[in-house]
């Protein structure tokens, strides 16, 4: 009997692979583009929603301290409201070696999607149109804890998010160290990213 040769490289597989693959060189490109150091293994968060009272404002002024105090890199979507716009450009003037304000264009909006490690939300993400394009893009979030995305657990290998409770600054703070933490294990990584793919 010959031997049959089976094959589970389907599009889908193959698209997500791509993705995936592409990831770390379009992080160093907009590091690049930006001034940074080219320095992959600094965890690169965003914020895709920009920032408004209702989008979790009073949330991102509370963490900032613990932010600050993280070996990371933020890129904030430059839309939302005036008051915050102002308090966030200070902010990235200030911090500009690891705080950028990406522009609110969809090229922009792209390229900080395909770089970025992962993508922070401050309040629900369920009904939010950015959560699709992080998922879409391999780009895990920190959310609040949502009946649209499942909480990563280590153990079982399962989830693709890293959950806190609403509103909470100290969960959400412990959540953005967790998935800074699990960041340097590539395979752990991996493994979210691919949960993220299939949706």
């Amino acid at each position: 009997m010959s031997n049959i040769s089976v094959t589970t490289d389907t599009p889908e597989a193959k698209a997500d692979v791509k993705i995936l693959n592409e990831k770390p060189k379009a992080k160093a490109t907009l590091q690049k583009e930006i001034g940074w150091p080219m320095e992959s293994k600094r965890p690169m968060i965003c914020i895709p929603t920009g920032m408004t009272k209702s989008l979790g404002g009073k949330l991102f002024e509370q963490l900032l301290p613990g932010l600050l105090s993280l070996e990371i890199e933020l890129l904030i979507l430059g839309k939302g409201s005036s008051t915050y716009g102002s308090f966030i450009t200070g902010l990235a003037e200030e911090q500009n070696h690891r705080f950028h304000i990406v522009p609110s264009t969809d090229r922009a909006v792209e390229t900080m999607l395909k770089a970025a490690d992962m993508a922070l939300f401050l309040s629900d993400p369920a009904t939010l149109p950015e959560l699709s394009a992080c998922l879409s893009h391999g780009t895990i979030p920190i959310a609040p804890s949502t009946s649209a995305l499942k909480d990563y657990n280590p153990v079982q290998e399962t989830g693709n998010a890293f959950l806190y409770k609403e509103e909470d600054v100290w969960k959400c703070f412990a959540a953005i160290v967790r998935a800074s933490e699990t960041y340097v294990f590539p395979f752990d990584w991996k493994t979210i990213q691919k949960h993220c793919l299939e949706g």
